[in-house]
């Protein structure tokens, strides 16, 4: 990119950086001075910034536009965690911290040291990344330390220093995805995310959980690794997606039993199937599964990433029955959702986008057909329907399970009709958005949030 005079991507990220020091003040403002606080930011970033720093703080590419995006998102997103978990302002100063330190190192070292790029996305380095991952899990622990006098009762002492750490690892990963959404946006929202999953983890229930680990481990390593490698050898998963498959596999079959895993393995088979069929005609068309229709890693944490943290939470939380009912939920919809894309390819003859409404030829990012809606509303009842039969869900939860997977469907098939092609989100983020947004709906049908 080239610099305009006055303009430094250095200076920019030295002051992203030291914003975060604001988030020492979480420890002493109330909730609404807080988010005056962050309002205000807000504001001043849209409207006055640019006037103050003389556009110094704003990349070439932004003069163009009335408001600089990243300037203003920044505030933004702590203004929504603020509004999201008004109770955890440890949990607020910890997604902060990463933002600022992880993102901002992550920038000037990653740009300073050469060395080899990450295989998904040639645009960030490893030596970014490490960066990002370091400071970042620095300065979360210390303000989750800082602010966990604000919390009463305060959170475990492990939580405060260990479980940013843990969170700066994953928003790591979210930062290195191929994806345009702003990093200021995805960042701070997935570290908070992870956080609020683990300030509900109890002490005790992690320990009885070890203290079964002796039997439940090995036959969970030997099972998924025998899975995964019949997976790989008739190709319908890659090499990446028979390890993601295995580490996910054996996270659901230790923390949810064999139950849970039967689910899983009814799951991928579903969908595994479904992209099998009708495979000259969508060879034909040009709308085949890359890879022979080889499930990838990345596209086994987007469909099953979700279930495996509900799955951890069924275990190591009290919210034993909501987190299993939107497990179901998370896996019903990223099956479902593959069946209606991959019958729809095969036999729809009328595809249409509904933002906006208007016909268009399969395979569009976002259509829908009635034969491949149909068809994933069936799967749907039908993984659903398993789900109480294998006693993992109480037969209320079957409809709300259905009606969680077909509004996380529709909400897919909307962001992918507009915000796919420009590149803000890829299909793997369409469908991880999906099971997340299914866990949810589906909890909040059947009253359980």
């Amino acid at each position: 990119m080239k610099q305009r005079p006055g303009y430094s991507e250095d200076a920019r990220q030295l002051v992203h950086i030291a914003m975060g020091g604001f988030a020492l003040l979480l420890r002493v403002l109330n909730w609404w001075q807080a988010v005056v606080l962050a309002a205000t930011a807000v504001g001043f970033n849209m409207w006055l910034l640019r006037r103050f720093t003389h556009g110094r703080l704003h990349r070439p590419s932004e003069l163009s536009s009335a408001i600089a995006p990243g300037n203003v998102f920044y505030p933004t997103a702590i203004l929504i965690l603020l509004l999201l978990i008004p109770q955890r302002p440890d949990i607020v100063a910890a997604a902060w911290g990463i933002l600022a330190a992880g993102d901002g190192a992550a920038t000037l070292i990653g740009r300073r040291v050469r060395g080899p790029r990450i295989p998904w996305n040639r645009d960030k380095s490893v030596a970014g990344t490490v960066a990002f991952f370091v400071f970042g899990s620095a300065a979360a622990s210390f303000l989750a330390w800082w602010c966990r006098p604000a919390i009463v009762p305060p959170p475990y002492e492990w939580f405060s220093l260990g479980a940013p750490i843990v969170a700066a690892l994953a928003a790591a990963a979210v930062e290195t995805l191929p994806i345009k959404l702003d990093d200021n946006l995805s960042v701070p929202t997935s570290a908070a995310a992870i956080l609020w999953g683990l300030s509900l983890v109890s002490e005790d229930l992690v320990f009885s959980v070890l203290n079964t680990a002796g039997q439940t481990v090995p036959l969970a390593l030997i099972v998924n690794l025998a899975v995964a490698g019949a997976g790989y050898a008739g190709r319908t998963v890659s090499a990446s997606g028979a390890v993601a498959g295995a580490i996910i596999g054996a996270i659901i079959f230790i923390f949810t039993g064999w139950q849970g895993w039967v689910l899983l393995l009814a799951a991928f088979a579903s969908a595994t199937v479904t992209s099998r069929m009708g495979m000259q005609r969508k060879t034909k068309l040009g709308i085949a599964e890359d890879r022979g229709g080889r499930r990838g890693a990345g596209n086994a944490i987007a469909n099953t990433g979700i279930a495996a943290g509900a799955a951890a939470m069924a275990a190591l939380t009290y919210a034993h029955d909501a987190a299993l009912i939107a497990f179901a939920a998370a896996l019903t919809a990223g099956a479902s959702d593959t069946i209606a894309s991959e019958i729809g390819k095969a036999w729809g003859r009328r595809t249409w986008l509904i933002l906006p409404l208007r016909r268009v030829k399969p395979g569009t990012s976002g259509a829908l057909s009635l034969e491949g809606t149909a068809a994933g509303l069936a799967g749907a009842i039908a993984l659903a329907a398993l789900a109480v039969a294998l006693d993992l869900v109480p037969a209320k939860a079957l409809l709300p399970v259905v009606a969680g997977a077909t509004i996380g469907s529709f909400v897919e098939s909307g962001l992918g009709a507009t915000l796919e092609a420009p590149g803000i989100l890829n299909n793997d983020a369409l469908n991880f958005i999906n099971t997340a947004v299914a866990a949810y709906a589906a909890l909040l049908v059947i009253g359980a949030t």
